[in-house]
C-alpha cells in the first residue's frame, strides 16, 4: 500500500478508536503490522497528541474554567485521577514498551472485551455526581489501560459506571483525563530520546497527514461516543473485540 494511504488509515484508526472503547494504540500496532509501517510507542504517542488536540477543541470551554479555577473540584479530581495512573505506568514500562511490539495484542484485546460486558452487565444505574472516589478509580484503570488492547476510554468510562455515575460526565471527564497523560507521556519520550540520543527517523508528510486526520476525525468521534454513552451500553463493542482479537492472531 502507498504510504500516504497507509499513514491516512493509520491517523482515521486513531481518530476514531481513541474515543470509542476498542484501544487506538492496539489498532495502531495491528494495522501498522498489516500495512508493514514500522509502528514504535513514538508514534503512538505522536498520533494520541493529535486527538489531545480535538479534546482540547471540543472542551476548551472546560479546560478554560480549570485553568481560571485550578482549586476547582474538577481540576481536583483530575489530578487525583492522573497520580494513580502515572505511578502505575511508571511501574509497568518496561512491560508496556515491550508490548508495542503486539505478542499481547490479542490477550489485551478480550480484556477489554471482557471489562465492558462486565461492565455493561453490573453498571449501577444511580446517575450520581462525579465524586473523588470515583475519579481516583477511573485514574487506576487508565493506568492499567497503558497497555496497546486494552481500552482507556472503555476502562475509565467502565470504572466510573461501576461506580453509579452519570454517563455523560463519566465520559467527558474520561475524555479531559487523557490530556495530561498524553502530555506527560510525549515529555518522557522526548526526554528519553535526548537523554539516548537516538534518531527518531520519520516521514515528515505522511506523518503529518494521519496527524491532521487522527485530529479532525478526533472531533467527530469525541461528539458521537458522548451520544453513544448516554444512551447505549458499552457491552456491545465487545463482540468487535472478540472479531479483532482474533484476526490479530494472524498478523501479530
Amino acid at each position: 500500500m502507498n504510504i500516504f494511504l497507509a499513514f491516512l488509515f493509520l491517523g482515521l484508526i486513531q481518530g476514531l478508536t481513541e474515543f470509542l472503547p476498542v484501544s487506538s494504540s492496539g489498532h495502531l500496532v495491528l494495522f501498522s503490522k498489516i500495512f508493514h509501517v514500522k509502528e514504535s510507542l513514538f508514534l503512538s504517542i505522536l498520533l494520541h497528541v493529535a486527538t489531545l488536540l480535538s479534546i482540547v477543541v471540543v472542551f476548551y470551554k472546560d479546560i478554560w474554567q480549570m485553568i481560571r479555577h485550578p482549586l476547582s473540584k474538577q481540576t481536583i479530581y483530575l489530578v487525583a485521577a492522573t497520580i494513580p495512573t502515572c505511578l502505575i505506568v511508571l511501574v509497568l514500562m518496561p512491560l508496556v514498551k515491550a508490548s508495542f511490539m503486539g505478542g499481547m495484542l490479542s490477550v489485551c484485546f478480550v480484556i477489554t472485551a471482557t471489562i465492558l460486558l462486565f461492565s455493561g452487565m453490573l453498571a449501577q444505574k444511580k446517575n450520581e455526581k462525579l465524586n473523588l472516589k470515583t475519579a481516583i478509580f477511573m485514574g487506576i484503570a487508565q493506568g492499567f489501560a497503558v497497555f496497546p488492547g486494552i481500552s482507556r476510554s472503555g476502562s475509565t468510562i467502565s470504572a466510573g459506571l461501576l461506580c453509579g455515575k452519570d454517563k455523560q460526565e463519566v465520559a467527558k471527564f474520561s475524555f479531559l483525563m487523557s490530556i495530561p497523560v498524553i502530555f506527560l507521556s510525549l515529555v518522557m519520550e522526548v526526554y528519553e530520546i535526548c537523554v539516548d540520543g537516538q534518531t527518531v527517523v520519520v516521514e515528515f508528510l505522511p506523518v503529518a497527514l494521519s496527524f491532521l486526520t487522527a485530529f479532525l476525525v478526533g472531533i467527530f468521534a469525541i461528539k458521537v461516543m458522548i451520544k453513544l454513552t448516554s444512551k447505549y451500553s458499552l457491552k456491545y463493542f465487545s463482540f468487535y473485540l472478540v472479531v479483532i482479537s482474533i484476526v490479530s492472531l494472524f498478523f501479530i
